[in-house]
């Protein structure tokens, strides 16, 4: 969940706002959160987020999220439970008024995105791709990008993450799905939006 751009929400243990958290279907506490009888929410899996805007699993059962830094500093994190990601004590971005904010490498408790993107690129959205159309992009992330006007491909590894290619679409893209047969889907962000069905050129 965002932090609603009130900053403090993030760090603090009551509440959920800057947190992902982890619910059962019926909206309640998952057992086994890592923070639950530790101050926390016991809704609360990791906290210190921004703006999370996708969430997706890796093929080996990884959580990973994409997330709105403030200017600059738009993140692909690898989320390990109970583990703090810093905001808003520290980003690779600044404030929109300029004021500087301490990178991540200055304060390596908190842990530090696997992708960052400076200038923003404003991710909307994030998906792992399993289908059989794209083979070069099987295992991979897909992260739809608004400001950035773009489909970016992410390969992720054991330990980190690098933006491997941007496709351009000259339209802020606002989602990405994948189809049962294997074809992207990508929505528009903009009056009269298209939405867009991605295959192998021929």
């Amino acid at each position: 969940m965002g932090e609603r751009q009130k900053f403090t929400p993030a760090q603090e243990p009551d509440g959920v706002l800057g947190k992902i958290v982890r619910l059962t279907a019926d909206g309640k506490s998952a057992s086994g959160n890592p923070l639950a009888g530790k101050g926390f929410d016991p809704a609360v899996w990791s906290y210190g987020h921004r703006n999370p805007l996708g969430l997706a699993f890796d093929s080996q059962g990884r959580l990973w999220d994409a997330e709105m830094g403030p200017k600059g500093g738009d993140e692909v994190n690898l989320i390990l439970p109970g583990r703090n990601y810093g905001w808003p004590i520290v980003s690779n971005g600044n404030h929109y008024d300029g004021r500087p904010i301490p990178d991540h490498p200055e304060r390596p408790e908190y842990e530090a995105p696997k992708v960052s993107w400076n200038p923003s690129i404003s991710p909307s959205s994030l998906l792992f791709y399993s289908g059989g159309l794209f083979p070069g992009w099987q295992g991979k992330a897909l992260v739809g990008a608004l400001s950035g006007e773009a489909l970016i491909l992410v390969a992720t590894d054991a330990d980190g993450a690098r933006e491997e290619t941007r496709y351009a679409m000259g339209k802020r893209i606002r989602a990405v799905d994948q189809g049962p047969d294997g074809a992207v889907y990508l929505l528009e962000d903009k009056e009269g939006g298209r939405l867009l069905r991605l295959t192998p050129a021929g």
